[in-house]
């Protein structure tokens, strides 16, 4: 009885959840379709996150608008797009700043590559924080990408608090660079300037 139960159960898990012997490639895992929001793709194995919070959603809002508005010609702000870091990489960063050549592209309108993001952001959840915290920055890392802010959430007052990291070419490593906790100010990868405090604050028009 216990080897039948065990066949349904093989039977019952679809056939992308299996991965090859030596993992899925990038590309393989850029071609599927039906999987879940925001699957990622880590050393060639799926990586599937839980759903997410207010806090989460609306600190990669305030971000990604923010960042979008500062940036300057040639720059763009976009949120959850898979990145190509290399063979067997494809994580998603919560929030990109990218060439704005890239974003405007029609065609692999999918994801981006390693060389044309200028910055990663990961938001810190509490199942996330093991890989936003050392393999996703590890991966960014090694695949060139110049700027990485790690966010935690200050739970007694609900801000943001920013880790602001930039990358050692020598040692091919992210050194920190500083600890923002209210306001975000800053001159690389340009001019930024952020009020931590509001993204729990209605954006009105002017």
């Amino acid at each position: 009885m216990a080897a039948e139960s065990d066949d349904a159960t093989t039977r019952s898990v679809p056939e992308w959840l299996i991965p090859p012997p030596d993992g899925f490639t990038a590309d393989e895992f850029l071609q599927m379709r039906g999987l879940p929001r925001h699957t990622e793709l880590i050393d060639g194995s799926l990586v599937f996150v839980s759903p997410q919070r207010k806090w989460h959603g609306r600190v990669i809002l305030l971000l990604v608008n923010e960042l979008d508005e500062q940036a300057p010609d040639g720059m763009r702000a976009d949120h959850q797009m898979s990145v190509k870091l290399g063979e067997r990489q494809c994580p998603e960063p919560d929030v990109l700043v990218v060439s704005e050549e890239s974003l405007n592209r029609a065609e692999r309108d999918t994801h981006y590559l390693a060389d044309e993001v200028v910055l990663a952001v990961e938001v810190v959840s509490p199942e996330s924080k093991e890989r936003d915290r050392e393999t996703k920055p590890l991966k960014y890392a090694a695949a060139g990408i110049r700027h990485f802010w790690r966010v935690e959430e200050d739970e007694s007052q609900r801000h943001a608090v920013v880790y602001v990291h930039q990358l050692d070419l020598a040692t091919r490593a992210y050194a920190l660079t500083g600890i923002f906790h209210e306001r975000l100010k800053i001159s690389v990868p340009f001019d930024i300037d952020i009020d931590l405090t509001s993204a729990w604050e209605r954006r009105r028009r002017p």
